[in-house]
């Protein structure tokens, strides 16, 4: 009996020594407090954590505030709300408990047992034109970066209305004397918490990496020119956006002000305090626009592509790029029939006594061609310009290698359970019966090239993903990786990849079934549209 006794005591003092380092290893000592996350498979998963205080009440149109510390352990194991936004582009499947003004929340994906181990990392900001967008989404889910070594970081910041708006009072108010960007300015509080904190999760806060797509992408590149965060990053990567000549492009304060004036006359509401203390559910519905990024003299110093042009950005390793088909050619054309007359009836509108240049350059002799080169014209207005401008920016007047992509792998059709689902323009998804369904993709779409680089095709039911998909997402991912973990995306089994070089036609990296690396072919349509756009 006595040996049955001390058995079992044995037992539940084993087991429960087992718990308590199980626990031990799944609680973190962050600055402001205990976390707790769980682990799934080897990563250790830490979600909804906080870093910075809820931008609510009278700090809706603050810039982030510090969090309050707690003493009790901090559980961190589900997605926070998503930030207040409309359903701007479909399902974009968000994971979050729900949507809320409470927003400010990362979550961490760290394969490290100890905090010894000084790992990469790679924070991520999520696109959706400002507007829309949320960090627990599959896609951008870390766990298969940190299978590889990385620790990732996904990072909720204000949207909309919420997040970018500008007016004189706010400016008054502000001891920066600067309003708007406030999403921005969310994005530079987490990456300063991750900075002070990512160590106790075992990364090394001097090899931190900033990476996004699109409205993220266009994040990047405005971090990697703000006094606030330009000597925080060691690398940074930018897919499909910059802030620079484009349709979000900044714009000087007292233009974002004007905005915010026009936007509270037409509310019809009286004053800023106010509006500080109407509902979020009742303010997002007054908010039906976008709201520019501001210079604020703060976040932004100056033109974000003076601080280009005179080199004063960070001098960091850039890998960027963009999409086959950023945009379809009936962002273009409308709703006009793609045929040559019509074509150079639209540039002749947009472009007047440029027009014929650009006829030259984007070529449509037949009614054949039209498609292609109206797709390439709507894709370089939209965002690919931008994206080439920053590059070639940085390739001039940085000290760090540029790499450049090309990611033209197009998604397979959808899963014939899917119906009549049509793809949004940010990859959202809609069901809506009365949503008329675009032709087939020439290419790679806006935002296509997400589940292939993180390496997260599986968690996509949407798209029936075949062998040569799985094939790009293995080599996209190792290039990520590789640049993440040293600077440089090349690695043992993968083609060659040289960095841009001054003075002549990029390199540019065609990511694909057949991944190769060829001289840049349309250097002189962008030299045209520079031209044209000063």
């Amino acid at each position: 009996m006595k040996k049955i006794v001390f058995a079992l005591v044995f037992l539940c003092f084993f087991t429960s020594n087992i718990l308590a380092q199980q626990t031990a290893g799944l609680q973190i000592s962050t600055e402001n407090g205990i976390v707790e996350g769980l682990e799934n498979s080897g990563i250790r998963e830490f979600k909804g954590v906080p870093f910075a205080a809820p931008p609510v009440g009278e700090l809706r149109w603050k810039e982030p505030q510090p969090v309050k510390n707690w003493s009790d352990v901090l559980e961190t194991k589900k997605f926070a709300p998503k930030a207040m936004q409309l359903a701007a582009f479909g399902d974009m499947n968000s994971r979050s408990e729900g949507m809320s003004e409470d927003c400010l929340y990362l979550n961490i994906w760290t394969p490290a047992k100890s905090a010894t181990e000084k790992l990469p990392v790679l924070v991520y900001y999520y696109g959706g034109g400002f507007v829309a967008g949320d960090g627990s989404e599959p896609r951008y889910d870390g766990e298969s970066f940190a299978r590889k070594g990385v620790i990732v970081v996904t990072v909720n910041y204000r949207l909309g209305v919420f997040g970018f708006l500008s007016h004189p009072v706010l400016t008054k108010e502000s001891v920066h004397k600067a309003s708007g960007n406030y999403g921005l300015l969310d994005q530079a509080a987490a990456l300063k918490w991750v900075k002070r904190n990512i160590a106790a999760f075992g990364g090394n806060p001097e090899k931190v990496t900033i990476g996004g797509e699109s409205a993220g992408s266009i994040s990047v590149s405005i971090h990697m020119i703000s006094p606030l965060t330009k000597n925080l990053i060691a690398g940074a990567i930018g897919e499909s956006g910059s802030i620079m000549r484009m349709m979000l492009s900044a714009v000087p304060l007292a233009n974002a002000e004007k905005e915010g004036v026009k936007f509270l006359e037409n509310t019809g509401v009286a004053s800023i305090a106010e509006l500080r203390k109407m509902p979020a559910e009742e303010l997002l519905k007054l908010n039906s626009s976008r709201f520019p990024i501001a210079i604020d003299g703060y976040l932004i110093p100056q033109s974000p592509e003076k601080i280009f042009t005179a080199g004063q950005q960070a001098h960091v390793p850039l890998l960027v790029g963009w999409n086959s088909q950023e945009m379809a050619p009936e962002f273009l054309m409308g709703k006009e029939t793609m045929n040559s007359e019509n074509f150079n009836k639209k540039v002749n509108e947009l472009y007047g006594p440029d027009a014929t240049a650009v006829l030259e350059l984007y070529k449509a002799n037949t009614d054949a061609e039209v498609v292609q080169a109206a797709t390439d014209l709507a894709s370089d207005r939209f965002i690919v310009f931008s994206t080439w401008k920053w590059a070639d920016l940085q390739a001039h007047t940085g000290v760090a290698p540029v790499y450049r992509y090309y990611f033209a792998r197009p998604r397979p059709d959808m899963r014939s359970e899917m119906g009549n689902a049509v793809a949004g323009l940010a990859g959202g998804v809609s069901k809506d019966a009365s949503t008329p369904k675009p032709p087939k993709p020439l290419g790679a779409v806006h935002s296509a090239e997400l589940e292939y680089v993180l390496g997260n095709l599986s968690s996509n039911r949407i798209y029936d993903w075949q062998a040569d998909d799985y094939k790009v997402s293995a080599i996209a991912q190792s290039y990520f990786v590789n640049f993440i973990k040293s600077g440089n995306p090349n690695g043992l089994g993968l083609p060659t990849w040289q960095p841009v070089k001054k003075g002549e036609n990029a390199s540019v990296m065609n990511i694909d079934v057949d991944t190769h690396q060829y001289k840049e072919m349309h250097r002189d349509r962008y030299l045209l549209l520079d031209k044209m756009n000063k």
